[in-house]
């Protein structure tokens, strides 16, 4: 497929904001400059994540927000990945679905209808059904498909600085536990498409599905395993294609792995007691640390950690209302809102990655317009005159989000809870 290459719809502004994020050895705020990365014409887009040079993969959508694509902007520049010949296609919020080599593994829509009706891949707003869903590599301007694992449908998450790729694909076995409309049974997936291979990360025993959401440069996969009734029970990180048992924070379902970097820190989710919520997590040394939440929300989601051990992700209500961004460091969980002078019409939403500069992607609200558009906030040199904002003690209050992005937002816990595969 061809990429189309354009500058971003919305104005590329830049917003020098100062935060204190909780303590560092210099002792010193920390200052960023929040980079507003415009869309491909529509009124949405999500930064996912930014590799160490800045570039960064996502979605968004054209002018009449009829359709959704993978994209990735460079130095102010969007381009759209296309797709797989169907009408959608994502960069997915894995740890990293983005590497150094600015190669893109996603999911896409191909011009094939389904012939199951099944509802394998979820998107934004913008379904891949009744196509079906097949994974993708992308690099230097050429889309690829890559194999399921005998099934009809499959997603990658996340790719390493090797080139391998994970996800999750659907088999050739039919599992009858499954709730309609799925049908076939689904296992994590480890591509190596330099050497043209697709290998099977199996579930923990007794377990029937799996599902990888992110990799690291050793090989190691961060996902989740279960059955094909229950949705996800287990984070579980694959070593040398073996799962390791995780834990969990005191519940028996929902538990599950977004990301792991290359010190072998694993993030995610995971029910306390009850289930009926769930926390952030980090596991590392084989313990897993409740990270807690922010603003008095009962939900939260830990969706990446670089190599420094910062994580970043979000807070909410239950029902996917009053969604904060926010940054772990030291022990402290930070609202990134706070970095935002209170005069700002912006309200960060989600964090979604967080690379080894630091720089944060996610998506937030622009508050006067109702547009929903990518944003990247790069930590700024303390000479540099354009973050010198003073900071803000200010605590925003969450705002209410339009019907389409509460939707999506709903759309996608439902996704987290019932497919291992990582939230769209």
């Amino acid at each position: 497929m061809s990429a189309n290459t354009r500058s971003g719809s919305a104005a590329v502004s830049l917003l020098a904001v100062v935060a204190f994020v909780g303590p560092v050895c210099s002792q010193q705020p920390t200052r960023y400059i929040i980079t507003d990365l415009g869309t491909l014409g529509g009124t949405f887009s999500s930064a996912v994540a930014a590799n160490n040079s800045g570039v960064i993969a996502g979605s968004s959508t054209p002018a009449g927000d009829v359709v959704a694509h993978a994209i990735l902007w460079r130095k102010g520049t969007i381009t759209d990945l296309g797709t797989l010949g169907g009408p959608n296609s994502f960069a997915p919020e894995g740890a990293s679905p983005i590497n150094e080599r600015g190669a893109i593994a996603g999911l896409s829509a191909t011009s094939t209808v389904d012939p199951y009706a099944e509802v394998f891949c979820d998107g934004m707003g913008y379904p891949i059904a009744p196509y079906l869903c097949r994974p993708f590599l992308w690099l230097r301007g050429v889309m690829t498909e890559l194999p399921t694992l005998g099934g009809n449908n499959a997603a990658a998450s996340a790719i390493n600085n090797r080139g391998e790729v994970t996800g999750v694909a659907e088999t050739a076995t039919l599992d009858p536990t499954c709730p309609p409309p799925q049908v076939f049974a689904f296992e994590a997936a480890l591509w190596r498409p330099a050497k043209g291979e697709v290998q099977e990360l199996p579930p923990l025993p007794g377990d029937t599905i799996s599902g990888g959401n992110g990799i690291n440069d050793n090989g190691q996969v961060a996902g989740a395993s279960g059955t094909c009734a229950a949705g996800a029970i287990e984070a579980v990180l694959w070593q040398d294609v073996s799962p390791i048992d995780l834990g969990n924070l005191g519940g028996v379902t929902s538990n599950i792995a977004f990301a792991v970097n290359n010190r072998g820190q694993v993030v995610g989710q995971s029910d306390l007691l009850g289930d009926a919520t769930h926390h952030a997590f980090l596991w590392q040394n084989g313990v897993m640390t409740d990270l807690g939440s922010i603003l008095g929300l009962p939900v939260s989601l830990a969706a990446s950690v670089n190599n420094q051990g910062q994580v970043v992700g979000f807070s909410q209500e239950p029902d996917s209302s009053n969604t904060v961004a926010w940054i772990w460091q030291d022990g402290v969980m930070t609202d990134l809102n706070r970095l935002i002078p209170a005069e700002l019409p912006v309200f960060l939403v989600d964090a979604l990655g967080i690379n080894d500069r630091g720089q944060i992607t996610g998506f937030m609200l622009d508050t006067l317009s109702g547009e929903t558009r990518g944003f990247l906030a790069t930590p700024a040199a303390s000479s540099d005159s354009s973050a010198q904002t003073p900071e803000s003690n200010v605590t925003k209050e969450p705002p209410v989000l339009p019907e389409k992005v509460r939707k999506m937002l709903e759309r996608r816990m439902g996704a987290r809870l019932h497919w291992t595969s990582p939230p769209n």
